[in-house]
């Protein structure tokens, strides 16, 4: 896993198209007992080589219902992103994940991480990535139909601040989904 990370870190494919350049942003251990998949570091993450060190972070944080400190165990928690660098900015956020990066590297992490019991899907991306067809036409109708990916996948919208109004319209994943995320976690952890 060492040399794989160190490759990753080191990676350059597609460097000419990263406005801030690469700086691959992954954590992951032998270890790793829950892996998260998420969309791409944003600007404050690329400045601290710190995945998740922002306020989705901290969102995802309490869904999960962990602290930092088990957050950032690497042998507890893999965080992995689809593209592994910031894309830059888009008309309304940030570009999506590259698409270099999960092909090249997921496989091969994945693959070292045996322990692994639950893959989180965090976005469309991710979903779309991992589901393939049976990702539904939405997020919110994949999300809303987590339980029929369990035991393997559970798929999460973005914790982002900007999907406030995603939250505020749909009620139900508050009352169903941390909860049941947080009971997985705590039993696998």
């Amino acid at each position: 896993m060492d040399k794989l990370l160190s490759e990753i870190r080191d990676c350059e494919v597609c460097k000419s198209h990263l406005p801030l350049g690469p700086r691959p942003i992954v954590a992951a251990h032998p270890d790793s007992k829950i892996a998260i998949i998420g969309q791409a570091p944003g600007t404050k993450v690329h400045k601290t080589g710190v995945p998740w060190d922002d306020p989705s972070g901290k969102q995802l944080r309490k869904w999960l219902g962990v602290l930092d400190a088990i957050f950032y165990d690497e042998s507890k928690i893999a965080l992995i992103p689809m593209g592994f660098c910031y894309p830059g900015k888009g008309r309304s956020g940030d570009l999506p994940p590259r698409t270099e990066c999960a092909p090249l590297w997921h496989e091969p992490m994945l693959d070292k991480m045996p322990n692994s019991k639950l893959i989180l899907l965090i976005g469309m991306y991710a979903q779309n990535y991992y589901l393939g067809n049976k990702a539904k036409k939405t997020l919110t109708e994949t999300v809303a139909s987590y339980e029929a990916y369990l035991p393997k996948y559970l798929p999460l919208p973005h914790p982002s601040p900007r999907n406030r109004f995603w939250l505020t319209r749909n009620p139900w994943f508050g009352e169903w989904v941390p909860p049941e995320l947080q009971r997985r976690v705590s039993k696998i952890i």
